[in-house]
Order: C-alpha cells, then structure tokens, then sequence
C-alpha cells in the first residue's frame, strides 16, 4: 500500500515542526483524561500513551494512507470512548470483586486494538466510501456529544477538587476548589481563543499552554506548595523520560495484556465498533476539508488502512489511537507541509521532544490541559444546530442531533451509537417519503404509439385515448410510499381502460408496495380494465429483479388483466389496438389492398396514370420476421402495405434494437430514401406476413412524364402526410418536456 516517497522539503519540515507543536500537547492532553478513570496513579501512564500515540500514527498512518498532507494523532472520539468504557468498567463488579484497573487498562487496549483492525477491514472492503454517507446529523451529535462528555470530564481538573467528591457536589462546593488551577485553566482557554488574532505563525495551543504554565510558575512564586511535582495535585507530576520510561511502560501495557481472558470479548465488540466509525468518519472529514483547501483527492479506502495500521501499532506500544486532525494537518499545510514527509517529520520531531524534553512534561499544570481540551470540546460541538429549530423542514435534523447529545451524556457513547443508527434510519425513511413515486403521467391522446394508423384511427384515438394512463414511476417502492401510490392513481383507477405502469426508473419494490399493485390490479378488473407492465428491470447491483419478484409473488401471474411488455411503445400499441376493436373490423381479415385504395394514389384524374403506377409497382410478399432492408442499405423503392404490419428499427449496443415506427394496412413506408435516393438510417422488419407494392422512383418518374400532373399531386400527398406526422411528434415532444 505504500507509495514512494521523494525527499522532503523545507516546507514539510517546518510543516512537521509545526503540527508537533500542536499535536503534542493535545496528545498529552487526551492521554491524561483518557486514563483519568482508572485513578491518579494513572496519569504518568496516560501522558506517556498521549505521547506515543502521537509519535507512532504520526510515522505510520499517513505514510501508508491515502491522504498525504494529513496529520493523524491522538483525538477527542477515542478519548470519550475509551474513558466511558473505563468508567463503566471501574465502577462495574463481576464475579469475583470489582475488575482492577491494570485489567481494564487491558480491555482498553484490546477495545483500540479491535478498534484499528475494524479501520483496515473497512478499507479492505471498500467501506471508506460508505461511511462518508452516514447522515450528517447522526455525525454532528456523534461529535457534539464526544465534546460535551470532554468537557465535562476536565471540570475536575479545571477547579481542582478531590477525586472522591462527585461532581455535581464539586461544582456547587466553591470551598473545595484550588482556585490557582481555576486560573492556569481559564487563562490558558483565552490564550488559545485569542491566539489567532494576535498572530498565525505561533499554534494556538502552544501559546495557550505557554501562558498556562507561566502563570502557574508565577502563582509559585507565592505558594511554595506549588513548586514540587511529588504530591502536587495541581501537574501531572514525575513522568520520567528516554528508553528507561519508555520500556518500563511497554513492559506494564504487555503485563497488562497477559491477564485477558476469553469471557472479556463480548465486553468489546460494540465500544470497538464505535470507535472505529467515530476514528473513520472524524479522518475522512477531516480529509475532505483539507481536499477543498489543496485541490486534491484522497483515497478513502487506502486512508482508512493507514489510519487503522497506525492505530494497531500505537496499541500495541501502548498509546492512544487517532484520527486524522484538523487543526494540525491546517498548520502543517499553512506551514508549508507539501507531502507525507510532513506527518512523518511530525512523528520524529514528536519522539524527539520527547527523548530531551520528557523530564519537563511533569509540570505541565492538569487545568492548564483541561483548559486546551475545553476548547477543543467545545470547537467540536456543533453550535449551528441550533438554526435547525427556527425552520419547520429541518426539525427532525435537530432532533437527531440532541438525542444523539443526550444519549451519549445521559447513558453512554454506546447508547448514542445505537440512537445514531435508529435515527439514520428514520432519516432515510422520510427522504424517501419525501420523493416523488411519480415522474411523470399523461394520457393516450397526448402521447401515442410509434404505431403509424390512417387517419380515421388516429381521430378515434384523439377522441378515445384518455382512456389510457401512462404513469412512469421512480425510485423506491415500499411501505412508506405505497399509500402515496395509490392515491396518485385513484382518480385514474375510476375511469381509465389501461393503466400502464412504466417501471424503468424503479429501483425496489417490497410486499407492501406489491401488495397495493396487487389492490390496483383487484379494482381495474372489477371495472373490466386492464393494468399493464412495461420496461421491467431485470436485476443488477444497484436494481432488485422486479420482473421475477412480481412474478413470484403472483402480482404479474394467473390475472387476465395483467400484461407485461417489453417496452412502453409495445404496451401503449396494445392498449390503442383494443381501443380500436370496437371502432373498426379486424384488418387482418380483410383482403390486401388494391394500389388504388391507398390515400396517395385515390381519385385520381387520369385513371391512365392509375393503371400506368399499376404496371410500374412491384407485389411482394413477406413472411413475419423477415427483414425488408437494413440500417445503411441503399433504395428508393416506396413501400405500401397491402396487409399486415412492418416495424422500423433502429440498432443499438448489445444487438439490441428500439423501434421507431409501426405501420400496418394502408400505410406506407420507406419514403426518405424515395424522396432523396440515401441510404437507409434503420431496419425494416415484418411484425406479421405482409403483402406490399414497392414502387421504385425510377419508376415512378418514367410514370410522371407521361401524365406531368401526377408528380405534383402524389409528392404533394406525400409531403402532407409527412408534415402530419412531424406535427403530431412535435405535439408529443413538447408535452414530454412540460411534464
């Protein structure tokens, strides 16, 4: 998966520089509340995982991911998700007592580990696409609710009271507060807020942290209690530094793994399922923001796979796992970071500060922390919720997101994962609700058949084609619609002969929605009409097989009054064909006609000329599926149809073919290539054994300049019929594009 990498710039050594500045103290940051849980003993063990987490997703997730600019490192998601699963843990008691800390600290790495391995099945799978489709709302409370129990969880830290004094009775008992540390903390959240005014170059938690330990140091200066580490509630205190620090902690997180047992599985599948989503969909964000600033694209699926190996090697070291970060991966670019060398020089500079600077981390002030991760919770609530209330069409949006808030505050991240999905859900359901089951309806005497009648049928279709209702339905077909269905057709469902059905833009149907075809169907045959199919899908990755579940189910077998087609045109022709019935004799059974009867050639005034065109016009005849001419042969042969029926076909891909025109007795055909001499544009085939006359034009010229009159009485026939017939697809193409 990984991909050469050329020697790095100035630009991503300085953008790597920078986004340390900014990773690392966040990184201790998270490290520090993510094992607050598991008691003070903890917090050196907690700034240590902070700190690798950053240095190993730093070197590993985005040299081998999909987003070369990004900067992965420990984040808020996982910080709320591992410590309300270590909070559940510790205040819960199996069989046997309470489980130790040293053991949780297990079932945590193991939740990470799971965790990552999840990340990398999704973009082996291709599920980084996937996941991009979460509902924003569902992603919007999944975040705000991460930064509310953030925030909540450094209210201890920022006021300073005792880990045994819970903490609403802290909040309200001013007397226990270590006001010192209320001070480092608000003026270190001022700092960062106000950094980005003050100048660009300097990250804001970095002078924001600065100003916190400043004034701690200056608060020393008064209270000698203040500059110890040893028993100092206010600093992390001694953490240790080097290879001695950092093998004492693997060699601790590997203790700690020797005492999982087998029962513990059922305890992490679903936290680790949450903190793969929130760890993918917090990294893709973030790349898709960092796409619209540097005019790239990133590969979600092979981001995904990066970002879940980096999480894999970061838990078995013993750090936190990550995601890609937004304000540090803008800091490297704006720093001048070009490529992955940026996140890779990000994670050396990170082991190195850590390697000389490990023996100063130990004063860092716990408010002046909580402080940055105030901020940094409160940058991820998603405050622009709040407009969605004013507005009737974007209620239910705020609703999704403050159940998801609640649910994660009031019970647990787990809840809310679980409150996300029924909520997506019902999402999806009302946009679905909301779409249109109808794209378009007309009737049969505004849009007919390709199926070319003599003028009498079409009069009586102009009179008779209401009767006919062609509905081309869309989308999906399934509870939630069904009802809508059935509405849209009633009025048509009391009066119309033929309802047709075009399917072509369904996607799924269920048996709810089977089920009301099904009633339609029930009430057209009680009024002895029918309902007709048309354009069934087969079946594909995206499309159910309508045509075989139908089937199935009997809503499209053993009824009379059901009909499926190939096509709309073959549907609508059929529909015509019985309107008719009752309008004129069955043409089959009548004898072919006589050159005479035709409409270009009757009452003419030389019956000569009749008996001339007689003698120069050929009878042929066809059987049905027989081919008269094809797409690009020549002629100028004009064809008559004594009797039966020919279908002009154009040819498409696949060997497929989509007819253009159907004419039958009475009818003719051909007349392009009789008036210019070109080549045939499309296939002529027998739909039924034919009797023609084709008169060439060679002929019919010879015929002309004996009787000089019948050129212009015939070609001007000729030219009229054309004009009627270019008319009505006018008429036809200019309701389509209004419907």
């Amino acid at each position: 998966m990984t991909s050469k990498i050329s020697r790095p710039a100035t630009g991503d050594f300085w953008g790597g520089f920078a986004a340390m500045l900014v990773v690392l103290p966040s990184s201790i940051a998270f490290g520090v509340a993510t094992y607050a849980p598991l008691g003070k003993d903890y917090v050196a063990g907690g700034v240590l995982a902070g700190i690798f987490g950053a240095i190993v997703t730093g070197l590993l997730s985005s040299p081998l991911g999909g987003a070369p600019r990004l900067i992965a490192a420990p984040c808020g998601p996982a910080t709320a998700v591992l410590s309300a699963f270590a909070l559940e843990m510790v205040s819960s008691n199996r069989a046997g007592g309470a489980i130790p800390p040293a053991h949780v600290l297990a079932l945590m790495t193991l939740v990470a580990l799971l965790s990552a391995a999840m990340q990398c099945l999704y973009g082996f799978l291709g599920g980084g696409k996937l996941i991009k489709f979460i509902p924003y709302p569902v992603v919007a409370g999944y975040l705000s609710g991460v930064g509310v129990l953030i925030f909540v969880s450094q209210i201890r830290n920022l006021l300073g009271f005792s880990a045994g004094t819970g903490l609403m009775t802290g909040i309200l008992s001013p007397e226990q507060w270590r006001w010192q540390g209320l001070v480092v903390g608000l003026l270190t959240a001022a700092g960062i807020l106000a950094a980005p005014r003050l100048t660009k170059r300097v990250p804001a938690p970095i002078i924001g942290l600065t100003i916190g330990v400043l004034v701690y140091l200056g608060l020393g200066l008064a209270f000698p209690a203040m500059r110890h580490q040893s028993g100092n509630p206010l600093v992390l205190g001694p953490i240790g530094a080097g290879l001695s620090a950092a093998g004492m902690h693997l060699s601790d997180h590997w203790k700690n793994l020797a005492g999982f047992t087998s029962s513990d599985w059922k305890l992490l599948l679903v936290p680790a399922l949450t903190l793969s989503a929130l760890l993918s969909i917090d990294t893709l964000k973030t790349c898709v923001v960092v796409d619209a600033l540097t005019r790239a694209r990133h590969d979600s699926n092979r981001t995904l796979i990066g970002q879940g190996a980096g999480n894999l090697a970061s838990a078995l070291l013993g750090g936190v796992p990550g995601s890609g970060t937004m304000g540090a991966t803008i800091v490297s670019i704006n720093s001048g970071g070009q490529s992955r060398w940026s996140a890779f020089l990000e994670g050396c500079f990170a082991l190195l500060a850590f390697a000389l600077l490990g023996g100063l981390i130990g004063w860092l002030p716990l408010a002046a922390l909580a402080g940055v991760l105030m901020v940094v919770a409160c940058k991820m609530f998603d405050w622009s919720s709040f407009r969605l209330v004013r507005d009737r069409s974007t209620i239910l949006d705020f609703v999704v997101i403050w159940a998801v808030i609640l649910a994660a505050v009031r019970y647990s991240l787990i809840a809310a994962s679980g409150t996300g999905l029924a909520l997506a859900a019902l999402i999806f359901l009302r946009d679905q609700m909301r779409a249109p089951v109808m794209h378009r309806k007309y009737y049969g005497n505004e849009i007919f058949s390709k199926k070319s009648r003599l003028p009498a049928a079409t009069l009586a279709l102009d009179r008779l084609g209401s009767q006919i209702a062609v509905c081309e339905l869309q989308g999906n077909l399934f509870f939630g619609t069904a009802d809508r269905l059935y509405t849209e057709l009633e009025p048509d469902l009391k009066r119309c002969r033929f309802i047709i059905l075009d399917m072509r833009r369904v996607r799924s149907v269920d048996f709810t929605a089977a089920h009301t075809l099904e009633l339609i169907e029930s009430v057209l045959q009680d009024r002895g009409a029918f309902l007709l199919f048309c354009h069934m899908p087969v079946g594909t990755a995206a499309v159910q097989d309508l045509a075989a579940y139908l089937r199935k189910i009997g809503v499209t077998e053993h009824h009379a009054n059901v009909k499926v087609f190939a096509e709309l045109d073959e549907a609508m022709a059929w529909a015509e064909d019985r309107l008719l019935e009752s309008q004129s004799p069955d043409e089959s059974a009548l004898p072919p006609l006589a050159l005479g009867e035709f409409g270009l050639f009757r009452a003419l005034e030389a019956p000569a000329s009749l008996a001339a065109l007689e003698a120069a016009a050929t009878a042929r005849t066809v059987a049905a599926g027989e081919t008269i001419f094809h797409s690009g042969d020549p002629g100028d042969e004009l064809f008559l149809i004594r009797r039966g029926g020919v279908r002009i076909e154009l040819p498409v891909e696949g060997g497929r073919h989509r007819t253009l025109a159907w004419f039958e007795r009475g009818n003719f055909f051909g007349e392009m290539g009789f008036l210019d001499n070109r080549a045939r544009t499309a296939d002529a085939i027998a739909s039924a054994p034919t009797d023609m006359f084709i008169l060439k034009r060679s002929r019919f010229d010879e015929v002309c300049r004996q009787f000089p009159l019948l050129s212009g009485l015939v070609l001007g026939r000729l030219a009229t019929v054309l004009a009627v017939r270019l008319r009505r697809t006018d008429a036809e193409l200019g309701r389509l594009h209004d419907a």
